[in-house]
């Protein structure tokens, strides 16, 4: 099938994985791991093929196989990390775009709770182009890694789809939280402008009975969970 402009609308997340999985063609240092997350398996399909045939810097392209723990089918693409790499990914978000008509695309770089407009500037900030320089830049990005983050919890799956956390807890309904903010915890707190609200000890009992040992509080819709000096602020959905 040859895809044309709109022909996945509505069937791609608007959130896309910058260096968020393991490379198979190398070394992370070396190859770049571009996802995307579809809603369907012929939709990964024919992403997947689409991005291999049509960019002579991507490396490889693959579909999953079978639907992921958060609902979706992941495309996965690789380049390579060098000096061309954010105007590469840059030209992959627009096919992208073309195809599925969504603007504004985001990305998430290395499991990061909070995802950032794609653009030149923003992708530039963060991507490291020299292989010499990923493993400092992934060793300082590791607390803020969602699955890191949740390293002493009680649970068995965490994910994010577009901007929504997943937690999944053996033989219980999972649970969801839209991420507000995510930093040191002084920073994020101060930022925080609703009150304590001491009135939800039932939420907060069975939250930390389903996640584990957390700092758990509520500041009005907001809670907030601390680890290692960081600090997560959600709203359940």
């Amino acid at each position: 099938m040859t895809l044309q402009q709109n022909d996945l609308v509505d069937l791609v997340d608007r959130v896309i994985e910058v260096d968020g999985y393991k490379s198979k063609m190398g070394s992370d240092a070396d190859i770049i791991t571009v996802s995307f997350s579809t809603s369907t398996k012929e939709s990964a399909d024919d992403l997947a093929s689409f991005l291999e045939r049509g960019y002579t810097f991507v490396l490889d392209a693959d579909a999953t196989p079978g639907e992921q723990s958060d609902g979706t089918y992941k495309v996965f693409v690789e380049i390579e990390r060098d000096k061309t790499s954010v105007d590469n990914i840059m030209e992959l978000a627009n096919g992208v775009e073309n195809l599925t008509g969504l603007k504004n695309l985001r990305f998430r770089y290395y499991k990061d709770f909070k995802s950032k407009p794609l653009a030149t500037d923003s992708l530039s900030e963060v991507l490291p182009l020299d292989p010499k320089d990923y493993d400092d830049i992934v060793q300082e990005s590791n607390m803020n890694n969602y699955v890191n983050f949740f390293n002493k919890s009680y649970v068995n799956e965490v994910h994010m789809r577009n901007d929504t956390l997943t937690i999944k807890k053996l033989y219980a309904d999972p649970v969801y939280f839209k991420v507000i903010d995510f930093g040191p915890t002084e920073r994020t707190l101060n930022a925080i402008e609703e009150s304590f609200n001491p009135w939800e000890f039932a939420e907060i009992i069975y939250l930390s009975k389903y996640i584990g040992d957390y700092n758990i509080t509520k500041y009005g819709n907001k809670l907030t969970f601390e680890n290692n000096d960081h600090t997560l602020v959600v709203e359940r959905i």
